[in-house]
């Protein structure tokens, strides 16, 4: 059942993946599943709602990534870096937590699903210093942009950018974005089967 919504959900988002990404995809959901019992990954118990909460909602993004080498940062168990990491293996993600439980789902994840293009770290943001930068810095995780740009404003290459996914946007959040930074894009997301307001925002460093 979940690999038919699987398959509608992909065609919807008009995104192709090939039979190993899908049971990736499927077989992620299952062990954030399994875990989460014990562990409590994730508010979402149920797998149904963990594919459109968790993993179409991180996929939604993906069309909209510029660049090779990304870090999602607040990971918690993988969102989205993971989802977004399967279905991009031309892409690194390194997933950063300051959680040693999440970090160990992440890596248990990577070696049972054979994902190579995952890296996870267990650190505080502002305690993390890569030596290299990257082309894009995620987030879902972050209360407001302010405080990710205010805690992440070390990641990203001179050319590289900043990637917020938002529920509803507020004005008074975007009027309060920090002097040095401005809002390129704002992209309205479609989650399927998702009634409620999605947004990534792409943010600069000006020059």
């Amino acid at each position: 059942m979940l690999s038919a919504q699987l398959d509608t959900y992909l065609a919807e988002i008009e995104m192709t993946a090939t039979p190993e990404q899908k049971q990736q995809l499927l077989d992620f959901v299952a062990m954030l599943a399994k875990w989460n019992k014990a562990y409590n990954l994730t508010s979402v118990r149920e797998p149904e709602q963990m594919l459109i909460r968790h993993i179409m909602d991180s996929l939604a993004a993906s069309k909209h990534l510029v660049g090779e080498r990304f870090i999602d940062v607040g990971t918690g168990p993988g969102l989205p870096g993971i989802p977004l990491a399967i279905m991009n293996p031309d892409k690194t993600f390194v997933l950063l937590d300051s959680l040693g439980k999440r970090i160990r789902f992440q890596k248990q994840v990577q070696f049972e699903l054979s994902i190579g293009n995952i890296s996870s770290v267990e650190s505080r943001v502002e305690a993390y210093q890569p030596e290299e930068k990257f082309d894009g810095v995620l987030s879902r995780a972050f209360a407001s942009i302010q405080d990710m740009l205010h805690w992440c404003h070390h990641l990203p290459k001179d050319t590289g950018c900043f990637y917020a996914l938002k529920g509803q946007l507020s004005d008074d959040e975007m009027a309060q974005l920090p002097e040095g930074y401005s809002v390129t894009h704002v992209f309205e997301l479609k989650v399927p089967r998702l009634d409620e307001q999605r947004h990534l925002l792409r943010v600069v460093k000006n020059p």
